[in-house]
Order: structure tokens, then sequence, then C-alpha cells
């Protein structure tokens, strides 16, 4: 059966109807997600369990028929990778070992710490159903630059802009030493089965003028490129959080084949000065899901109709959060799946 989402790229055409996926979507929204997170012992032992990690993948497509399937993991595996601590403190998210520059780092044992996402990957790419995208994924440079820098999530990322002040060049090389390091990794992904890939930039919004264009325009064209250098085709998705920044002008320069936005973006202004051949993947905010109902059901009619003429991905502008009932994600799927409005 045909790929409908992996063949969105290669089409001169949309889709009458948009392939569905949604970020997070393996995740503690579901019953049998909680119950293998049980069993795992922790998300971190989830992350590197193949057979786990595989299972929790495998249940939204099982409940929903998604069009795509995104292999379940975590962008700060790659710091831990790298020699960083990295632990999650329950209900408050991750924690890391401060750092201030890639000198601390080594990267001889990236690929063995992990081995178990790439074999995550390879089963998923025999269990998946055959008409299911594979998606590999990685954070960007500037995002996990700014949790390495702090030791967890800020609300304004402002150890790592300190560090910028501080020490501009040696900031710059740790984002080069990253932006090198996840080229391997999203390298291995595809050998290991990954179809398509995204590039998360959830900290985008927090720069502006040149730094946004030192600090994540560069990194995530220099993975590109990098990839592209090594004959690495698959499509690659960016999703620049919550930034200010013009969105044709971000695809444009780091060379990406799709663009993935968040609930705040102004949909009509960026399908009216995108290039038609780049995939719009959202935008849905999760709050709609959660409230589900007609509300929702005019909120997918205005997105839809808003891309209708573009090559579209149906996704949240954020990750699906906890407290979305499973019933109103297959209300959503459904609908959209008949036609909408």
């Amino acid at each position: 059966m045909t790929k409908t989402l992996l063949s969105l790229f290669s089409s001169n055409q949309p889709l009458k109807t948009p392939p569905i996926w949604l970020m997070r979507q393996a995740g503690r929204y579901l019953p049998e997600y909680k119950k293998t997170r049980s069993q795992a012992g922790s998300f971190l032992e989830l992350c590197y369990n193949s057979e786990l990690a595989e299972e929790v993948t495998l249940q939204p497509i099982r409940r929903y028929q998604f069009d795509a399937s995104i292999v379940f993991a975590d962008i700060l595996l790659i710091p831990q990778a790298l020699g960083q601590k990295l632990w999650f403190e329950e209900g408050e998210g991750p924690r890391l070992d401060p750092i201030q520059s890639a000198d601390v780092l080594d990267h001889k044992d990236l690929h063995k710490h992990l081995a178990p996402v790439y074999e995550t990957l390879s089963r998923l790419s025999k269990s998946l159903p055959s008409e299911t995208t594979l998606i590999g994924f990685a954070g960007a440079p500037w995002t996990v630059a700014s949790y390495m820098v702090a030791g967890r999530g800020t609300t304004d990322q402002a150890p790592a802009k300190a560090l910028i002040q501080a020490d501009r060049e040696k900031f710059i090389n740790l984002i080069k030493y990253l932006a090198d390091v996840t080229s391997d990794y999203l390298e291995r992904q595809v050998y290991s089965g990954a179809e398509v890939l995204q590039i998360f930039e959830s900290w985008a919004g927090s720069l502006s003028g040149n730094d946004f264009e030192e600090f994540c325009i560069k990194p995530v064209h220099r993975i590109v490129k990098t990839l592209r250098d090594r004959g690495i085709r698959v499509p690659i998705i960016g999703f620049p959080r919550a930034t200010d920044y013009d969105l044709s002008t971000y695809v444009k320069e780091t060379q990406i084949n799709g663009l993935s936005v968040d609930q705040h973006c102004n949909l009509e202004r960026l399908a009216a000065n995108l290039d038609k051949d780049i995939v719009i993947q959202g935008n849905m905010a999760p709050e709609v899901l959660v409230a589900g109902g007609s509300n929702m059901y005019s909120e997918i009619d205005r997105i839809c109709n808003m891309l209708q003429g573009r090559k579209h991905i149906f996704n949240l502008g954020h990750g699906i959060v906890p407290q979305t009932p499973p019933e109103h994600v297959a209300d959503m799927v459904h609908y959209i799946r008949k036609g909408h409005k």
C-alpha cells in the first residue's frame, strides 16, 4: 500500500485528505502507554528498552491508524550519549549536570549508547503497517544546548544566553559540535529504517535577529547539508516553534522539505508566502483537542480549508497533552478522513 505521508513530499499535487499524525502521540493520555511505562520502570528505561519502545510507538497506530509513527525516544538522549549526566525528576522534567563547553563532551561511544534507538527503528520498520511512514527525529542544536547549559528546561533560556554574552565563540563551538553529532545520529536513524526526519527547535521563539540566524538557522542548515552530502535523501521537517522570524526565509536558508508550525502561526500569510513544494505540518492547538466537540470540528475545518491546495500534514501545534481524552483523538481522525467541511 502507498505510504501517504511519505509520498506527499515527492508529489506535485496536494492530497484531498491530509495525512495525520500527532507529536507525542505515544504518551500519557493512553492507558496502554501508562501500563507499558510502569513495566519499563522509568521514562529513560523505556527509551532504552527497544522492545517496549517499539510497543508504545505502535500503540497509537493500532488505535487510530495514523499515517505516520514517530520513534519513541527523547531529544536529550544525545547529551547523555556524550557523557553528560541526565535524569528525570517526577513531575518536573529533565535534569542534567550543567556544562559550559563542548570540551567536556566525548562522542566516541555515541552510536553504542544510542544503539537501542536504532534497534527500535529497525524493529518498527518491520512491525508497522505497510502504509505507515516511520519518522525519526532529534532536537535542534540550540534547543539541546539550552538544556545542556542550564541543566534543565527554562522559560527564557537565560543561562544559554548568558554564556553567549560571556563567550560567544565557546557557545558557537558547542552548537557546531552538536550539529555534527546530530547529523551522525540522524544518518544512523535513516540506515535503521527512518523514512522521514524531524528536527525539533522547541526554543526557537527565544531568539531573534542575528542570534536566530547564528544559532537556529545555521546549525539546522549544517545538519541538512551534511546529510545531503552523505547521500541521505529522506524528507526533513523543521519545527521552529513560536518564532517570529520569517518562516519562508527559515525554510529557504535551512533547505528543509517540510515546515511544522505551532498554533500561533498565521496560516493564511504562511500559505501565501511559502513555496508550494514545501509541505506544511500543523497546527491545531493541543487544548482544542482536549476540549473536543464542535469547536474542534470548526478548527479542523479552518485549518484544512486555509491550506486547501497546499501539501499539508495535519498535526498539532505542539505535543499532545496528558489530559487529552483518547476518544477525542478518534473523533478528530474520523472527522478529517470523512472529508470535514
